[in-house]
């Protein structure tokens, strides 16, 4: 098989393949000691408002957290919306928004999935990756801007990012260690209340910094089916809080209330996620697939239970914070 081939597995394989995946990347650990009266209590909370809906995230952020997979199974790329695709690796997503000026993709992917992945996956969909105008890079993490580099060279692609991501991005090699030769040029900063537009889309950044020092969630109008639903991407999520310091704990639980708040405010009712191990994605990608005219969407999930998301959220990392409590 070439190196650049690749294995889309449907989404619904890869919820069965996923778990087992993300287990081998788990670090080794003692036996977990009972929960203090405290942590129990946000972890029951946070159970008793997840309900059926956001179980998977409760048990996931609450019991079972566990890092990235980068090599999670590839996904095969999907259409959600009218001017919504997600593609990547099951464990990191990355979305494109078509408009009548070009693609605005949500980050980027790893370095090595451009060719193997990404653009294949834009074949597959009919979207032309010569169209990609700008990547939004939600933070800087490699899996989240590594392709980024390759968009600029190939496609004149422009990439945005906060002002804080890119100095996580750009800071100097520790001592020893080569400049990363992908890096991309720094060019648009992203900055809290001033709104992203192009192709007549608006995107409003949210900075929610714990995960980075400039993380960011995004909220922005989706298409369906004529009807226009409002999308909210929490884009800087903390997988595994044990490798979080304290402090960046509680600002993360201040970012998930800032967020929570202007999700309110601009009436948020799709929940999308870059790491989407936690939020049902598979389930929802095989509703979609077998919907019938005039039935909802499975991402419109509405504002209530949008809220409910960011809630369980909040409760197991104050569970983490209580743990860690003398």
């Amino acid at each position: 098989m070439s190196s650049k081939t690749a294995v889309l597995l449907p989404f619904g394989i890869v919820a069965l393949l996923l778990p087992l995946s993300l287990a081998a990347q788990a670090p080794d650990a003692a036996a977990p000691k009972p929960d203090s009266p405290a942590a129990a209590a946000h972890v029951a909370k946070a159970k008793q408002i997840a309900g059926k809906e956001w179980a998977t995230e409760a048990h996931f952020f609450c019991e079972a957290p566990v890092v990235t997979d980068a090599n999670a199974p590839m996904i095969e790329p999907v259409k959600l919306f009218d001017n919504v695709y997600a593609m990547g690796r099951a464990a990191t997503v990355t979305y494109a928004i078509t408009t009548p000026d070009g693609i605005i993709m949500i980050d980027s992917g790893y370095t090595r999935d451009v060719e193997t992945i990404l653009l294949p996956a834009f074949q597959k969909l009919g979207l032309d990756p010569k169209t990609i105008k700008y990547s939004i890079i939600t933070h800087g993490h490699a899996d989240h801007f590594g392709g980024a580099f390759y968009l600029q060279e190939h496609f004149g692609t422009h990439i945005a990012m906060s002002a804080e991501d890119w100095d996580v991005v750009l800071a100097p090699p520790a001592a020893g260690k080569k400049a990363d030769p992908q890096l991309p040029r720094k060019e648009q900063i992203i900055k809290e209340g001033e709104a992203f537009t192009f192709g007549g889309e608006t995107l409003t950044p949210v900075f929610i910094p714990g995960h980075t020092p400039g993380s960011m969630g995004l909220i922005f109008p989706v298409k369906d089916g004529g009807k226009t639903h409002i999308a909210g991407m929490f884009g800087g999520t903390i997988l595994a809080a044990a490798r979080i310091s304290d402090e960046g704990l509680q600002q993360y639980v201040r970012s998930i209330a800032h967020f929570k708040e202007e999700t309110k405010k601009m009436k948020v009712d799709v929940e999308l996620q870059n790491h989407p191990t936690y939020d049902n994605m598979p389930e929802k990608i095989m509703q979609l697939a077998t919907r019938k005219s005039g039935a909802p969407n499975p991402f419109v999930v509405g504002a209530a239970s949008y809220g409910k998301f960011l809630d369980v959220m909040t409760e197991c990392i104050e569970a983490d914070i209580a743990r860690r409590a003398k």
